[in-house]
């Protein structure tokens, strides 16, 4: 009998072979004689082995399938060291809603066109990226949005859509090209409502059952704030309820509009523990010795490139000079080279470096992290 690599999945030459399933966001690393065997699979003759072990393990995986496929497959090119897997990708700045905690102080009115949208993303897919959210603002209000999503299927990628859920309707959901559609829920309706808008959880929620009964993967962003700390285990219970498969826990940034309101912020003492919140793998992995972010990089609406969207302002590049070149100057985060030492630095990595930046200087700690693994209260009770 013959097999075949199954539609959704695709090899990738990483610091090590792969195989990523896109569906499923599972990345598979291979030994020389898989990576070969799988590679054979792709042409349309099929493969065959005797090693009927791994070939199970694939077939239930999704990695092969018994039926032919004929599909088009990206280049297996070498990616650099560190690869870059995960994209960022602000398509616009502009908004419906306007968030007491958002990052951004206001709209500049700027967006990437489809032609920029299009390179980028090419250029990705042939540096061996993996996964590509597209954010904003809202990105569907994006002029040509529709142009941008009806180009999403070309590229062997994830596309996950990040959006506030409000203007998610069924007809959008029915033309939507993504893998995945995150989207923000920052408390229950309550707290939610109060930095977000009246109304705006009802519409968030509702976008989500859609998105969930029109077969999508679906996940939940939430930032921890002032007005929402007695609801997280609410929203465990009612997100594990949905069927949602990921839930990410974060707190903001003192940055853009969250500066002016400071009534919302909690303190590394208050906030830390919620950061234990959360379920799923998380957008960003990284390997020991190196911080958060290591295979991460952020593209502005702007055209400027950074390691993440909150250091638009110290940027090292623009997408003109292509993502390979900007992606060489962006400095990997050292774990030995911070001040933290605790016992639980490859597991933390570090915590969110921006936040870490504010907090306790370029070397510091991320102090809410600190909190989580307890390690805040002790440094405190040696003081």
């Amino acid at each position: 009998m013959s097999f075949y690599l199954a539609r959704r999945a695709v090899l990738k030459l990483l610091e090590n072979p792969s195989v990523y399933q896109t569906a499923k966001d599972e990345l598979y690393e291979l030994d020389d004689a898989s990576f070969r065997f799988l590679k054979s699979c792709v042409d349309e003759g099929g493969c065959t082995s005797k090693d009927s072990a791994f070939v199970d393990y694939c077939l239930e995986e999704g990695l092969l399938t018994k039926e032919k496929v004929s599909v088009y497959r990206p280049l297996l090119t070498q990616s650099p060291e560190p690869s870059l897997r995960y994209l960022e990708l602000q398509i616009t700045d502009e908004c419906n809603l306007k968030c007491k905690h958002c990052y951004i102080s206001k709209s500049k009115r700027t967006e990437l066109s489809p032609g920029q949208v299009r390179s980028v993303l090419t250029e990705f897919e042939k540096l061996q990226g993996l996964r590509v959210l597209i954010t904003g603002g809202e990105p569907l209000l994006h002029k040509r949005f529709d142009e941008i999503n009806e180009m999403l299927p070309d590229f062997f990628i994830r596309k996950v859509l990040f959006t506030n859920g409000v203007l998610l309707q069924k007809d959008r959901l029915k033309s939507l090209k993504a893998d995945e559609i995150q989207i923000s829920v920052d408390g229950l309706e309550p707290a939610h409502d109060s930095i977000r808008g009246a109304g705006t959880f009802r519409r968030s929620l509702e976008s989500a059952r859609l998105a969930l009964d029109a077969g999508f993967d679906v996940s939940i962003s939430t930032m921890v704030h002032r007005r929402n700390l007695h609801d997280f285990d609410g929203m465990e219970s009612l997100f594990k309820n949905m069927g949602i498969k990921e839930w990410t826990v974060d707190i903001p940034c003192t940055s853009g509009r969250f500066r002016d309101h400071v009534e919302l912020h909690v303190s590394p003492e208050e906030g830390g523990k919620y950061l234990g919140y959360g379920y799923g793998s998380g957008l960003h992995s990284a390997s020991e010795g190196y911080g958060c972010g290591l295979h991460l990089m952020a593209v502005m609406a702007s055209g400027k490139v950074a390691k993440c969207t909150f250091y638009e302002d110290r940027a090292v590049g623009r997408i003109e000079e292509g993502l390979l070149a900007t992606w060489k100057k962006v400095q990997p985060v050292v774990l030995k080279n911070l001040s933290c030492d605790c016992e639980y630095l490859e597991v933390c990595r570090g915590g969110c470096r921006y936040r870490a930046e504010l907090l306790d200087g370029t070397r510091g700690k991320d102090l809410y992290r600190c909190t989580l693994y307890g390690i805040l209260e002790t440094d405190r009770a040696k003081t």
